[in-house]
């Protein structure tokens, strides 16, 4: 009986663990934009749904760069974001690229790609892959204009957690837990920034200060989990 009682004891304290950290999550204001199971709330950059290239395989959204045929692009969320907190996490197979994209205005008659407005923290294969060779490409980057301070990322095949956070002009980006980027947007210094990178000429690159997010299909296998949002 006594063994009983101590069992039940633990599957309580275990549950209400769980529990409690459940709450904490959903007190800290964040809502899932990935439910784990489906690709709804999302669709392929220009078009209304989503792109075979991208399945829901494990919990994860996985791009299979094998999927043949014309299926794929960038998946977007479906609604526009201004000032907010996003986590997630993102693992690459050898050789892979991609890239967390933010600030999407989707016009693709006008932008042909989620990059032609977006910025990007840069998701890679640092050792796999040639950008990996670049200043400002490799992962954790906000691609071609800040190097990251640090490289936090763990190895190819593994789960890295990244964060934006952006609030009225101020940008941070988190790589498993430690901060490696920091800017303010659409001021002068950053004027300089967007001159000194390949976006220099780009009309309408960097310029809108609500857009879409995005996730970026370069031809190779990403996998992305647990895609939380936080509007601040």
């Amino acid at each position: 009986m006594r063994q009983y009682i101590f069992s039940a004891m633990i599957i309580a304290l275990t549950l209400g663990c769980s529990s409690t950290k459940n709450q904490t999550v959903a007190s800290k204001g964040f809502m899932k934009l990935f439910d784990g199971k489906t690709t709804n709330g999302w669709h392929t950059y220009g078009q209304s749904t989503v792109g075979n290239h991208w399945k829901v395989q494990d919990g994860a959204l996985f791009l299979d760069a094998k999927t043949q045929g014309d299926g794929g692009g960038d998946l977007v969320t479906d609604k526009e974001y201004t000032n907010y907190h996003l986590k997630l996490d993102w693992k690459v197979a050898p050789g892979s690229n991609s890239g967390i994209i933010f600030f999407v205005h989707e016009d693709k008659a006008k932008y042909g790609a989620t990059y032609s407005t977006g910025l990007e923290m840069q998701v890679l294969d640092n050792e796999g892959h040639d950008d990996g060779k670049i200043q400002k490409h490799r992962a954790g980057d906000l691609y071609d204009i800040i190097k990251s301070s640090s490289e936090p990322v763990k190895p190819v095949g593994e789960w890295n957690t990244a964060e934006i956070i952006t609030k009225n002009g101020s940008l941070e980006l988190r790589l498993n837990g430690v901060k490696i980027v920091t800017t303010t947007l659409w001021d002068a210094s950053w004027a300089t920034l967007l001159k000194q990178s390949k976006f220099a000429d780009w009309n309408g690159f960097a310029t809108y200060k609500t857009g879409k997010i995005a996730l970026q299909d370069h031809g190779g296998d990403v996998w992305y989990r647990n895609v939380m949002i936080k509007e601040l």
